[in-house]
């Protein structure tokens, strides 16, 4: 096979495992965060607001059509806080996501309206909206549960790593 060619395959191949990037909110009111209510498989957990980034969307529009979807929202974006990669084979749920392999920006944001409570199109499995007292942030069960210290860190230093790596 000539070097056209292998190049060729590596492109196609590329495209088939795929990256993610995915847009996700950090609002922070009230000395508290909030965040999205998941119950699936018996247990209930806790997400940050956002979603998949779409083919032609940069990355503030994916997560301002995601904060209106979920939260029913409008957001003002601020800076970028975290970078965070996951990489599902690195993971304990690698036999549900060996193929995935997400990264994942976390901006600072506002909400720019008084009362929100859910969107026109919630995450499978969403049960509502909460917040989360940023102090007590290590007795819920935060995805990506590993990001929670970095949040305290920042809301009370204002300082934290921006890239935090492939975490869960």
């Amino acid at each position: 096979m000539s070097i056209k060619n292998l190049a060729k395959v590596a492109i196609v191949k590329a495209f088939k495992i795929g990256i993610r990037n995915s847009a996700k909110a950090v609002i922070i009111q009230d000395e508290k965060l909030l965040t999205i209510k998941i119950h699936e498989n018996g247990g209930t957990y806790y997400i940050l607001p956002g979603g998949g980034q779409r083919h032609g969307e940069n990355l503030h529009q994916a997560l301002e059509r995601e904060c209106r979807e979920e939260l029913g929202a409008k957001i003002e974006i601020g800076e970028l806080l975290f970078v965070r990669e996951y990489i599902g084979k690195n993971h304990e749920l690698a036999a549900y996501h060996s193929h995935a392999h997400q990264t994942e920006f976390m901006f600072l944001c506002k909400v720019t309206q008084e009362t929100f409570n859910s969107g026109i199109s919630p995450d499978k499995g969403q049960i509502g909206i909460e917040w989360l007292p940023i102090n007590r942030l290590l007795e819920y069960k935060l995805f990506p549960q590993a990001l929670r210290p970095q949040l305290i860190s920042y809301f009370n230093s204002g300082k934290a790593p921006t890239y935090v790596g492939d975490i869960n």
